[in-house]
């Protein structure tokens, strides 16, 4: 989980909390002292995705595993490149793709970092709200999929229909259709 990104706890119907992941985790292990015995899900705002904190020792064990980490002092600059933050991984081609890749200008490092941009710049205007739709379909799948309207507004999200969207979710639990619309924002919004 990107630890700049937020979340949002419900303990049934109800939404508990919502905010950074500390400030979450925290009000999650009050409310599991609590007798009501209903249990309580969190969702990734970004996402939609169920998330499972560690609530185990004290709060500020718990703050310290979910918060960022400080930055470590910079280490003192060793020759080569400028920081740019590239990471080595591996990428499994075929012999042809790598013979194509060595064959182009300044390298296939270069070329996979030029291809990459244009994709993504190529795409970028589908990608939030193809992310939105995911996002929304996986809380409300997880939250309401036994909702009446569920199915249809799955359908309408996926159409792009925002009208017939807010319509179908109208009688849905409050706390949680509005969490649902949410999610399903940027998809309407284009």
């Amino acid at each position: 989980m990107d630890p700049c990104s937020t979340c949002t706890a419900f303990q049934g119907e109800r939404r508990l909390a919502s905010g950074v992941p500390w400030e979450v985790a925290l009000a999650v292990k009050a409310a599991q002292g609590g007798a009501d015995g209903t249990p309580v899900q969190v969702f990734d705002d970004r996402s939609g995705r169920p998330l499972d904190f560690d609530l185990r020792g004290s709060d500020a064990e718990i703050v310290a595993r979910l918060r960022p980490a400080e930055a470590a002092p910079e280490a003192p600059r060793m020759p080569g490149r400028p920081k740019l933050g590239v990471v080595a991984r591996e990428v499994t081609l075929l012999p042809r793709h790598w013979d194509w890749l060595a064959a182009q200008p300044g390298g296939a490092s270069v070329t996979l970092r030029r291809l990459v941009e244009a994709a993504r710049a190529g795409g970028s205007g589908r990608e939030p709200v193809r992310q939105a739709q995911e996002a929304a379909d996986r809380f409300m799948g997880a939250m309401l999929g036994n909702a009446p309207g569920y199915e249809e507004a799955a359908r309408a999200l996926y159409a792009g229909d925002g009208a017939r969207f807010r319509a179908l979710t109208e009688d849905w639990p409050v706390a949680l259709r509005d969490h649902a619309r949410r999610l399903a924002g940027p998809a309407f919004a284009a």
